[in-house]
C-alpha cells in the first residue's frame, strides 16, 4: 500500500514507523509538514492509496476536503473540529469520499468507551454518586479537555438522565458539589504525558474509577495504521466501532 501522511509530526512519524515495520513493501509517497506545504497538491496526493490526517483543528478540515476531492480516502486522527462534523459529513456524500474519524485511535481507549456506557447505564439509577472526568495530556497538546475527554463525556451523558453538558473545570477531581452541575473535566498538561483518563464516582462511602494510561503514542499509531488499511475500497464515513465490529 502507498500512503501519505499530512502531519509529519511525533505522531506522523511514530504512524511512519508502524506502517514500515509491517509491512516493509508499504511505501509513504507523501509526508507533509509546516515546512513542505507546497508539495501538497491533488498530483501528489493521487499517488496514495489512503492518507492519514494528523495536524491542527485550523488546518483539519481543509485537509479532508483536498483527500475528498482528489477521490483518496483518508484517516483523521486531529481533535477539536468535531463541531463541524456534519459538515464535513455532508461534504463527503456530496463528493462520494472517504472518511474515517475518531477522537481515539487506540484500541484500549475504545474498550473504555465502552466499559464507561454500561458502568453510566447502571449509574444512572444510582443519583448519590458524583461524577468527575480527569484528562492529562503532554504540554504541546493545544486544545483542552482531549477529544477522547469530550467522547468519553458524550459517552456517559448518553446513559444519565440528570446531566445534560459537560464543564471544563479549573479545579481537581476530589469536588464535592451539587450533584445536578454539569460533568466536569479536568484538563492537566504535564511534559512527556501521551495520554491519561479518569472517570470517578464518589458517594458518601465508597469510591469508583477507571482509568486508561497510554504508555506511549504507539497505541495511537497502530489504530490509526490499522483504520487506514481497512478503509481502502470502502465509501463513506466510519468510526472505530465500524472497524472494531467488522
Amino acid at each position: 500500500m502507498k500512503f501519505a501522511l499530512i502531519g509529519y509530526g511525533k505522531m506522523g512519524k511514530e504512524i511512519e514507523k508502524v506502517i514500515l515495520e509491517q509491512n516493509q513493501n508499504d511505501e509513504i509517497v507523501l509526508k507533509i509538514s509546516d515546512e513542505n506545504l507546497n508539495e501538497f497538491t491533488f498530483e501528489n496526493l493521487k499517488k496514495a492509496d489512503v492518507a492519514i490526517e494528523f495536524t491542527q483543528p485550523d488546518s483539519a478540515i481543509g485537509n479532508i476536503y483536498k483527500c475528498f476531492e482528489a477521490g483518496i480516502p483518508v484517516v483523521v486522527g486531529t481533535t477539536a473540529w468535531l463541531h463541524k462534523l456534519e459538515e464535513v459529513k455532508k461534504k463527503c456524500a456530496d463528493l462520494n469520499g472517504t472518511f474515517f474519524f475518531s477522537p481515539n485511535y487506540s484500541i484500549g481507549v475504545n474498550i473504555f468507551w465502552e466499559v464507561n456506557r454500561k458502568l453510566a447505564q447502571l449509574m444512572n439509577h444510582q443519583p448519590q454518586y458524583e461524577i468527575g472526568i480527569e484528562e492529562t495530556h503532554h504540554t504541546e497538546k493545544k486544545d483542552a479537555p482531549s477529544g477522547t475527554a469530550v467522547k468519553t463525556a458524550e459517552v456517559i451523558l448518553g446513559e444519565l438522565e440528570r446531566m445534560d453538558k459537560w464543564e471544563l473545570a479549573n479545579n481537581d477531581l476530589s469536588r464535592h458539589e451539587d450533584l445536578s452541575a454539569a460533568l466536569p473535566i479536568f484538563a492537566k498538561r504535564m511534559p512527556n504525558v501521551p495520554g491519561t483518563h479518569i472517570v470517578t464516582y464518589t458517594s458518601s462511602v465508597d469510591y469508583i474509577e477507571i482509568k486508561h494510561e497510554a504508555k506511549s503514542r504507539r497505541g495511537f499509531a497502530e489504530g490509526a495504521v490499522m483504520a487506514a488499511r481497512w478503509l481502502v475500497g470502502k465509501r463513506g464515513v466510519f468510526e472505530m466501532k465500524d472497524l472494531l465490529s467488522s
